[in-house]
């Protein structure tokens, strides 16, 4: 891809996350003079300041990180950077040219891409396609918002037939010529309203996956979603209803009526773990991959931590770890999935939606419902006419309410429907915190 349309001799990389000490090391490499710049206080960046000073690469921390470096001929945003920031919006008035780390690479990348977006099943959909174009013989690296960076492994590019992108709304928000072979659609659904406006402004920053793409590319989408007309060939899936070119039918896979992949061949279950394997398979069908050749790496596919995971079995009760569930589509599809009576364990920060929307589902299939967090209180407001609610200070307490409350033959299910920097580092630390509290239960 060319890299001309920037001036890269003095970049200023905004974001010392993963994403932009990735760009920020790639670029270094080539010869750019690079400075990082963080608006995170200078205690919280130690560790960052030291790896990235090895490589000759300055930190600049705290408040004066808004400040536009004398010289700087381009800005790179990292995914975490809202481009309505202060920090942004002072390189915005300087007149520096943006970019992302997803076009920084793109820029770089020798051989095609499969990118692939979603509110929900990202990951797991990016890591099934990577295994099944490996077993078949086409070599691809997984990368992007699943981690390491896109900028990190795009050096190797030029060995792969194919790199494998999960991309996020908040990396599609900086492309101007990323062009993916194969674009995956999996879902949309309310989520980052924190750093949206509005629902239709996080729809178009996602629908950017597909704004480069020609007749000779592919588009691989969930025929539920009322997506605008396409350039590209198109593949459909819906494990709901028919008329999709994949759908299901009586726990199987179809294409186009025939079979092609019983789901208990699989370790996935669920209706949101079909469509993810209805995507791998219509991804690999785009390419040109028998259904054979796709089959062996599917169904010896386990499912990532963190994801609708049984974590304990104590007093006949089972223990569900779905700690990956930062929005409420997430919690509506753990819940529908689950025959059982439910103690369900949600909440967590406010990223601008309400819980009532799933109200019913939640009165349906809950024996009750323990609250934490920031939005605890109003989530209770919402729910408790229609089930039981209480409210924990921590999810200690919320473990040790829930495992009195439930019954032989229930479910503890933590899906906390929302993201929660305002108690945990992340969502693998509150899943890896649960997980322990459970097997402490035993004790």
């Amino acid at each position: 891809m060319s890299t001309d349309a920037y001036n890269y001799s003095n970049v200023a990389v905004l974001g010392a996350g993963e994403s932009g000490v990735s760009v920020a090391r790639l670029l270094a490499a080539e010869g750019s003079q690079v400075h990082v710049l963080d608006t995170a206080p200078p205690e919280a960046l130690e560790a960052r300041s030291s790896s990235l000073a090895e490589l000759g690469i300055p930190l600049i921390m705290g408040g004066r990180a808004t400040d536009v470096p004398q010289g700087t001929t381009l800005a790179v945003l990292s995914p975490g950077v809202d481009p309505a920031s202060d920090q942004v919006q002072s390189f915005v008035r300087a007149g520096v040219p943006l970019s992302g780390e997803l076009e920084i690479a793109w820029e770089r990348c020798q051989c095609p891409v499969v990118a692939v977006t979603g509110t929900n099943g990202k990951t797991t959909t990016t890591q099934l396609i990577e295994v099944m174009f490996n077993a078949a013989g086409v070599r691809t690296q997984a990368c992007g918002n699943i981690g390491p960076a896109f900028s990190a492994h795009v050096s190797g590019s030029k060995d792969l037939d194919v790199m494998t992108v999960e991309v996020s709304s908040f990396q599609l928000e900086t492309v101007r010529t990323f062009r993916p072979r194969i674009a995956v659609w999996l879902n949309f659904a309310a989520d980052h309203l924190d750093r949206y406006a509005s629902m239709e402004e996080y729809f178009a920053a996602k629908l950017r996956i597909f704004e480069n793409q020609g007749d000779d590319d592919w588009a691989v989408v969930n025929a539920r979603d009322n997506l605008p007309a396409l350039k590209a060939r198109k593949l459909t899936f819906d494990a709901q209803n028919p008329g999709a070119d994949f759908g299901l039918v009586q726990e199987a896979i179809v294409f186009r009526g025939s079979p092609v992949l019983s789901m208990a061949e699989t370790r996935l279950s669920g209706v949101h773990n079909a469509e993810n394997l209805m995507a791998a398979l219509a991804t690999g069908h785009a390419w040109g991959l028998s259904w054979d050749s796709m089959k062996a790496a599917l169904c010896a596919y386990r499912p990532l931590p963190h994801r609708c995971e049984v974590v304990g079995v104590f007093n006949g009760v089972e223990y569900v770890n779905d700690s990956k569930a930062t929005n409420l589509d997430a919690v509506e599809k753990a819940l529908a999935s689950e025959k059982r009576r439910v103690i369900l364990i949600a909440g967590g920060k406010d990223k601008g939606f309400e819980f009532d929307s799933i109200t019913s589902l939640v009165a349906s299939r809950c024996r009750s419902a323990v609250l934490i967090g920031e939005m605890a209180q109003r989530i209770e407001a919402q729910w408790s006419n229609s089930v039981p609610c209480r409210r924990a200070e921590t999810l200690a307490e919320a473990v040790q309410i829930s495992s009195r409350e439930a019954l032989p033959g229930d479910v503890v299910l933590f899906s906390p429907g929302t993201s929660s920097f305002d108690m945990f580092k992340n969502y693998a630390d509150r899943g890896n915190q649960f997980r322990a509290l459970v097997s402490n239960l035993s004790a």
